[in-house]
């Protein structure tokens, strides 16, 4: 048990100096295509970290994240292109609409169990998408597209240079991985994993999981809308096809998979490999590395979902436990040797 205690708190201890030694790296490198792989790393660890804890924690596998996730972006958007605001109020506003939403919505669907709430949640993409596609108020199949505001943290823009996209996306990370943090050893926390390893269970004990799972999807749906709010920020235009697809939605489940799903560190891992594969490719091959980055990406997920479902961190924990056992029995023998 302390052996355990204590690998864990090295690799807290690993993780927290990570995070703060980032702050240095736009000090140390000022390659602008490294940054772009590192803020799109902790954009997709963010958008992942949301999904994982209704999905993850709570066992609730839905495909209509997208709907959140571009609620915020429009909101956003919006403020900046159709009202001359500042983003933030556009922000704060599509996080609630988010949340709001996404209790409207589940309500009906959670009354749905397995495959049929993932069925019913892939449907709310499409209609989401279809609607904001004939939707003139917010620009319909064009987007919106901004114009040249003034630089700077009030209207989180800059032209020249990406560290301040990079201190936005750090500052996004540490937010939504401490909010996950501080879940997991909540009580509600232990909530949604009673739901999720046995929902008739839990509300034996007394857990109410309709008001759980509703509250998990609100706070879930809230930060996939502030995600989004910074997507559009940073790349300066919004269309349905842009954030409310169902290729967006599978990019929240897919990468919370391969790096495991309800753990804290899952959602990392996975934005940590797709992310690079994704633009590495794109940048050696060009168009043809949009498909081969995917090829790879779909070989996986295969491959993890075969040999590891609990992802690539199940993986190194059962070589961590191997590597135990090993020195364990190794322990074990010198001292009957001694003996």
């Amino acid at each position: 048990m302390n052996k355990t205690f204590r690998r864990t708190d090295l690799l807290w201890l690993a993780f927290t100096g990570l995070i703060a030694l980032a702050p240095l790296v736009p000090a140390i490198g000022s390659n602008s295509f490294l940054m772009h792989v590192l803020i799109l790393v902790m954009l997709y660890a963010c958008m992942s970290q949301a999904w994982n804890i209704i999905g993850g924690y709570g066992g609730q596998t839905s495909f209509g994240h997208a709907v959140f996730f571009g609620i915020g972006a429009y909101g956003a958007g919006m403020a900046v292109v159709t009202y001359g605001l500042p983003p933030w109020p556009g922000a704060l506003a599509g996080i609630v609409s988010a949340a709001v939403v996404a209790v409207l919505i589940s309500y009906p669907c959670f009354k749905l169990s397995g495959h049929y709430f993932a069925i019913a949640t892939f449907a709310i993409v499409e209609i989401f998408n279809r609607m904001f596609l004939v939707w003139d108020w917010v620009g319909g199949a064009l987007g919106l597209d901004y114009m040249i505001v003034e630089e700077g943290f009030a209207n989180l823009v800059w032209y020249d240079s990406k560290t301040g996209y990079f201190y936005c996306a750090l500052t996004l990370f540490a937010l939504i991985f401490g909010i996950v943090r501080f879940l997991e050893g909540h009580r509600f926390g232990y909530y949604l994993r009673a739901v999720r390893a046995g929902q008739e269970t839990a509300e034996s004990l007394g857990v109410n999981s309709t008001a759980v799972k509703l509250s998990a999807m609100a706070l879930s749906a809230a930060l996939a809308a502030l995600c989004g709010a910074f997507f559009v920020q940073y790349n300066l235009r919004v269309d349905p096809a842009m954030v409310m697809s169902l290729d967006m939605s599978m990019k929240f489940v897919l990468v919370t998979i391969l790096g495991g799903a309800g753990t804290l560190a899952g959602p990392l891992v996975g934005a940590a490999v797709l992310v690079p594969l994704q633009e590495f490719t794109r940048a050696k091959w060009g168009g043809l590395g949009g498909g081969v980055d995917l090829i790879i990406f779909g070989l996986l997920i295969i491959l993890i979902v075969v040999k590891q479902p609990a992802g690539i961190t199940g993986i190194v924990r059962d070589i961590a436990k191997r590597r135990g056992r090993k020195a364990a029995a190794e322990k074990g023998g010198a001292s009957l040797g001694t003996a």
